[in-house]
């Protein structure tokens, strides 16, 4: 499926064109005045808080550039940030919060757990909420009022199992995984790949989201020798089980999906630790394209860092909204959900078309890791 400019800027002309002037046919909307609340919730301390930085730079210069072209409907978009702190309990409290006080959507979180304690009450609020978590978890739940700015991990799996199998033909391969709701749902999407291939895999070790030891864990593996050790936790533990196989001498080949292909899984792992993790994403690099190349510098002239997937599927997922809020004219609600749904955008993970489950990508790409950053496979 092709978007083109042409098609995106005939769909903002009838956006404006929608949102009449006082006295004539538009929404009550239309006519509101005072800033557009939303709510930007994600983890800022905690294990998780790197991801919960990134997503915010990326919602936020989505959001800086809305307002600095003149909002939406001369309004201005009122961002605050709310800290989760990884942590479903605290999201919970914080979806009431957003309920009750007038935000009209969410961006976030990062974190599938968190999403899927906060998915009930947003959904009974008629909250819209576009989420950066990737457990098959969050599809299921078939909420029409939640989107994902990625791929769910059954995507992410299938093409990380047909790299490995059907194109390199390893066969013997060990899993090591957590039993939170990320760690969970890659590690079923994997195995489900695994599967319909007929291999079975040499091990299957399972840790908690806050284990740091795995040394237990890893020699099991060990003692199977695998050639490739998929990982299915986030960016720091992900690390410390590559860090900690090495030093036990396990030589297999690294592979997962987004969080081993980021500089906090390589730095925390060491780089010749990490060096030939094989990484499933679609977001591979800040070269892959002329759009995505201008998008990673006016990152780093705002952030002065290099961007990454996270910054740039945040920033589609805010990009997403903002479209939709043109086309409601600031309206919030079911109208502002369907208007999500029917966004078709050429983003910069590739193009949005969202689903019955708000699932809007449905590709990913392989790349390896090399000197701590990703390049394409075929590049390698």
């Amino acid at each position: 499926m092709h978007f083109t400019r042409f098609s995106i800027a005939a769909a903002a002309l009838t956006a404006l064109a929608a949102c009449a002037p006082p006295g004539q046919s538009a929404s009550s909307e239309a006519n509101a005045t005072g800033p557009i609340k939303i709510a930007n919730v994600n983890a800022q301390s905690g294990q998780l808080s790197s991801l919960g930085q990134w997503e915010h730079k990326g919602v936020k210069l989505a959001v800086d550039e809305a307002n600095k072209a003149g909002g939406i409907n001369g309004r201005q978009i009122k961002l605050d940030l709310f800290d989760d702190q990884g942590d479903p309990t605290v999201g919970t409290n914080l979806a009431r919060k957003i309920a009750s006080e007038g935000y009209i959507a969410m961006l976030g979180t990062a974190e599938s757990a968190v999403t899927l304690a906060m998915s009930p009450i947003l959904k009974d609020a008629k909250i819209p909420s576009i989420t950066s978590g990737q457990s098959p978890k969050l599809a299921e739940l078939k909420s029409p009022f939640m989107f994902l700015n990625a791929p769910t991990s059954v995507t992410f799996d299938e093409t990380l199992a047909e790299y490995l199998v059907d194109d390199k033909g390893y066969k013997d391969i060990a899993l090591i995984s957590n039993n939170g709701a990320y760690g969970a749902g890659e590690h079923d999407a994997f195995l489900a790949a695994l599967k319909t291939r007929n291999v079975t895999p040499l091990a299957d070790e399972v840790v908690t989201p806050d284990q740091k030891d795995f040394n237990a864990n890893l020699a099991k593996i060990r003692e199977q020798d695998p050639e490739v050790l998929f990982i299915g936790a986030e960016e720091v533990q992900s690390g410390l089980i590559a860090k900690q196989a090495r030093e036990l001498g396990v030589k297999a080949v690294f592979a997962g999906g987004a969080p081993v292909g980021t500089d906090v899984y390589a730095t925390t792992a060491g780089l010749e630790n990490a060096e030939g993790t094989v990484v499933s994403s679609p977001y591979l690099s800040n070269e892959a394209s002329e759009e995505i190349k201008a998008f990673a510098a006016k990152y780093k002239a705002a952030y002065n860092e290099e961007a990454r997937m996270h910054v740039a599927k945040a920033y589609d997922g805010a990009s997403i909204l903002i479209e939709a809020l043109k086309q409601t004219c600031g309206e919030g609600g079911q109208k502002l959900a369907d208007a999500i749904r029917g966004v078709k955008r050429a983003g910069l993970l590739g193009n949005y078309a969202y689903d019955a489950n708000g699932v809007g990508i449905h590709e990913t790409k392989i790349g390896l890791l090399k000197d701590g950053k990703v390049v394409p496979e075929a590049a390698s």
